[in-house]
């Protein structure tokens, strides 16, 4: 009997180190690989926020694309379509007469929801789905505590798991993928379709010029180790505000799973043994275990993160004119040139540095008192590299209702900018328009 696997991509638009896929081509004799757009991405949050703004929008656009690129590339193809997958993988299957649908787990609540309505309507075709868990350095299998046991501080989670777990081999690439004849897989859409309006640009003051795509996103780490030897200074530089080497900038790229983190650990290791093996090179696995830490925290504490009083049962305290404060904040009026600098850079290109999210982040809660929930939502419309669990749990990290040991953790806001623009050549740059 002909065995027909459907792999619904969903924050894993590659081909390297894809259990899911490379599991399908192994199991199955016909695949059919699919991606929803799911127009619930595209649509306004009950806070009044868009949830994907048009820089991100473009961004999973670019890199569907070249998810198709190279499973054409194998003899394959890919499905695009726009639609809830609840409704749209399930008639796929019905249709193609699918044996099982593969998919990678979630973590965060919405994303767990959809798989969950996904698998209840694939059970009324008895279709089974088949989970995967794929988007960590470290699998949970792997690690020294169960997740209901994991450490709510960081450096308590990160010395156990150093000491005790591994990270396991990347997985190797499908050589072939065969597809039903006669498919039918559509058109990707464009922002139109996707209820954009406005033109697409990026400002040409931005640190990098960000591609979606599996294929960019191996350019860039390639770009960064070995022909830019950036790697090597990564902890002395990460800091930085200007330039495009100053920090690895693969979080985009990691986050819709156009990067492995695994990918980029083995990278790291084979660049320790043919570069340098120094602090630099421990401090982006460091930062990848952060990453890890969220999501596993997600796991741990679900909804928790969504809430003003985090999991530790008090919020912070709010301004009576919030909303009017909010505001300045979102356009970069605060009249504080750092903070406002940092606001114009991520409304303009999509990325700010990790320093300068830190500090606008501290400025809104500490310095306006506002609700940091809504700094969190607007950082999701804005965001090129967002994720739910790094972004809600850095939020509620800086809000301190989240992830850290210190109940007051304040930015010093003309301390850092002194610190991280001596010249004043960040602030110059963002607010000479202005």
């Amino acid at each position: 009997m002909n065995k027909l696997i459907l792999v619904w991509f969903r924050n894993d638009l590659r081909i390297h180190d894809n259990e899911v896929l490379l599991e399908a081509t192994r199991k199955g004799d016909t695949l059919i690989p699919v991606y929803c757009f799911d127009p619930r991405h595209y649509g306004t949050t009950n806070y009044g926020t868009r949830k994907t703004g048009s820089i991100r929008a473009q961004f999973i656009v670019e890199s569907v694309a070249d998810l198709k690129r190279s499973l054409q590339d194998l003899g394959g193809d890919l499905i695009t379509l726009i639609g809830k997958p609840e409704e749209e993988v399930p008639k796929l299957a019905k249709q193609y007469g699918v044996t099982e649908v593969y998919h990678h787990r979630e973590v965060a609540p919405e994303e767990i929801d959809v798989s969950e309505r996904v698998e209840t309507a694939l059970w009324e075709h008895q279709i089974n789905l088949k989970h995967f868990i794929g988007h960590t350095l470290y699998h949970k299998e792997h690690l020294p505590f169960p997740i209901k046991d994991i450490p709510d501080v960081f450096t308590n989670f990160r010395k156990k798991v150093e000491r005790e777990s591994t990270v396991r081999p990347c997985f190797s690439e499908p050589i072939k993928i065969c597809i039903p004849e006669n498919l039918s897989v559509g058109v990707i859409p464009s922002l139109a379709d996707l209820g954009y309006e406005e033109q697409f640009s990026i400002d040409s003051r931005a640190v990098l010029q960000f591609k979606g795509g599996e294929t960019e996103g191996l350019k860039r780490m390639q770009d960064y180790f070995w022909e830019h030897d950036a790697l090597r200074t990564y902890k002395e530089t990460r800091n930085g505000l200007l330039g495009a080497n100053f920090s690895s900038k693969f979080s985009a790229w990691i986050a819709l799973g156009c990067l492995s983190p695994r990918k980029v650990y083995w990278e790291i290791k084979k660049y320790e043994k043919e570069r340098v093996a120094n602090e630099s090179t421990y401090w982006l696995i460091f930062e990848l275990l952060w990453r890890d830490y969220f999501r596993f925290m997600f796991k741990k504490h679900g909804n928790k993160f969504f809430l003003k009083a985090g999991f530790k049962g008090q919020a912070p305290a709010e301004a009576a004119n919030q909303k009017q404060l909010f505001e300045r904040w979102k356009q970069g009026e605060t009249g504080v040139p750092f903070i406002d600098a940092n606001m114009r850079e991520l409304n303009a290109t999509g990325f700010m540095s990790n320093r300068g999210r830190q500090n606008v982040a501290s400025y809104l809660v500490k310095e306006l008192h506002v609700n940091w929930t809504w700094g969190a939502a607007y950082f999701e419309e804005q965001l090129i590299d967002y994720c739910p669990a790094n972004n809600w749990g850095n939020w509620a990290y800086i809000a301190g209702v989240g992830n850290d040991p210190r109940e007051d953790r304040h930015f010093n806001t003309a301390k850092q900018a002194q610190m991280y623009d001596p010249a004043g050549k960040y602030v110059q740059l963002w607010n000479a328009a202005y």
